[in-house]
């Protein structure tokens, strides 16, 4: 009902059993806590909070702009919705190491079951645009360390993107991802690998788990789950699909408001309001409301 029935030590715990089970952990992004809902009940293993998403539910560019108390606040609002792991998108951290400290605690707080800290400059730049630049690789280390050191859950998992692939090519990605596993990231999140090939090099150069982002309309080839399955990704992110789906259904029903002056002929393409009182769990929340406050004297 008002929250999963999981806590958060167990969604970590499965998150942690999941990334060692060798099978493709498949997260898509959430853009609130009601496609979480749905993401769960399509059986998918996880759900990703994506940095992008959350700024532009905001109507704000993904350039760093959103701070942690409105992260932490919208990953609270997801986590405890559902019963999967949630994976949360940290940008550089807020700040210096010590921010990222504090932001690895404050989402440890949130509920959610991992976080992943990128190398870029601040303000970042969305992974699959240009102009975007890196820090020196200690810098990110520091970042890494601290947000290590902060941790109070073991099994909170705490990933390390690098962006250098995009900047300085390929071989120094697979140089930071080694230096970031070396600092204690559980999850190495190479971005903007162009194809198999770049996957197959960062998968032979690292020990620990690595992600795979498959963002539309960037960089990256559109691998699908079997692919990425053979080439040893252990967990996929689809961080802005459902986002991009829902704006896209809207615009239309919109427009087609505009045009016939009513929304009938929608209705076949709509959520039946039948079906969103199932996925809301109507039926638990009635129960609870005449087993426990309704009564007659």
């Amino acid at each position: 009902m008002l929250h999963a029935t999981p806590s958060p030590a167990e969604k970590r715990s499965a998150f942690r059993a999941g990334l060692n089970s060798g099978a493709l952990q498949r997260f898509p992004g959430a853009f609130n806590p009601l496609s979480a809902k749905l993401i769960e009940r399509q059986g998918f293993e996880g759900v990703y909070i994506s940095g992008a998403v959350l700024s532009a539910e905001l109507a704000l560019p993904d350039i760093g702009l959103t701070t942690i108390t409105e992260v932490a606040g919208r990953a609270q609002q997801i986590a405890r919705v559902t019963s999967l792991p949630a994976l949360v998108d940290a940008d550089t951290g807020f700040g210096e190491p010590m921010n990222a400290a504090r932001t690895t605690q404050l989402l440890e707080d949130a509920g959610v079951a991992g976080m992943h800290l990128e190398d870029q400059v601040n303000p970042k730049r969305c992974g699959h645009l240009d102009g975007k630049d890196v820090v020196e690789r200690d810098v990110a280390v520091r970042r890494i360390t601290a947000a290590v050191a902060a941790r109070r859950d073991p099994d909170f998992v705490i990933a390390a993107r690098t962006d250098a692939a995009g900047v300085n090519g390929l071989d120094d990605a697979i140089d930071r991802a080694k230096a970031y596993a070396d600092a204690g990231a559980d999850l190495i999140f190479p971005e903007a690998m162009r194809g198999p090939a770049d996957f197959e090099r960062m998968r032979a150069a690292v020990d620990v788990p690595i992600l795979a982002n498959m963002t539309e309309f960037g960089k990256s080839e559109l691998l699908d789950a079997k692919t990425l399955d053979s080439l040893g990704v252990n967990i996929v992110i689809y961080p802005v699909t459902l986002l991009r789906l829902a704006m896209e259904a809207a615009e239309n029903g919109l427009r087609t408001i505009t045009e016939q002056g009513s929304q009938e002929s929608l209705l076949p393409r709509m959520q039946h309001r039948r079906d969103l009182y199932d996925l809301l769990d109507y039926n638990a929340y009635n129960a609870f409301d005449e087993n426990i406050f309704n009564f007659r004297v």
